[in-house]
């Protein structure tokens, strides 16, 4: 499979539709971005240049921080694939955000959803 399409959508582009997924089932912006500085270990600034910069999402995780120590705990089925199988570093990390968005739209609690 050819991924390379989704490594080149900006993540600003993207960004709306987390947001939008999570605010339906009445979560926050904020628990959004908490999941996403939890993930990479941007913060409010360096989230905001990504956004204002359309960065895609291959520089967005070539560029982050600090993947967290604690993703191996992200377990389970996103889109058809088990996340802890995927072969393709890049893809898996995208994945990684995928599942955690999803679990927070399902309600489930944010020190679950990080992993704590």
């Amino acid at each position: 499979m050819n991924n390379t399409r989704v490594y080149k959508m900006s993540f600003a582009s993207v960004y709306p539709h987390y947001v939008q997924k999570a605010e339906k089932k009445g979560r926050t912006e904020s628990e959004v971005k908490e999941i996403i500085y939890w993930l990479t270990g941007y913060d409010e600034k360096g989230l905001k240049e990504i956004l204002e910069n359309k960065t895609d999402f291959e520089t967005f995780f070539a560029e982050a921080p600090a993947l967290n120590p604690n993703v191996s705990k992200i377990t389970g089925v996103i889109c058809g694939y088990r996340v802890e199988e995927i072969e393709d570093p890049l893809m898996q990390k995208i994945r990684y955000l995928d599942k955690l968005i999803d679990e927070l739209a399902k309600g489930k609690a944010m020190e679950k959803i990080l992993r704590a």
